[in-house]
């Protein structure tokens, strides 16, 4: 295995560990009759929002490296 090989597979630990991280922070979308109440004040003055927001984008650019990781992985494999 070379070296890029290494490094490439550490960054792919990295990058499904904190995948795994930004998608257990973000809320969920139907947080049920209780999260309406208790998070609807949060929901309806933005804060919360902001930060959905936030986690959805960092979720899509993980998401994208974590895969362009994999296929070049696969690549080199060959």
């Amino acid at each position: 295995m070379a070296v890029g090989e290494i490094i490439l597979t550490v960054l792919q630990v990295i990058l499904s560990i904190g995948l795994i991280t930004v998608v257990l922070l973000q809320s969920g979308k139907s947080a049920g009759l209780s999260g309406s109440i208790a998070g609807g004040a949060e929901t309806f003055f933005g804060k919360k929002k902001g930060l959905d927001d936030f986690l959805a984008k960092i979720t899509v650019l993980v998401a994208i490296a974590f895969a362009a990781v994999s296929l070049i992985l696969v690549v080199l494999a060959r």
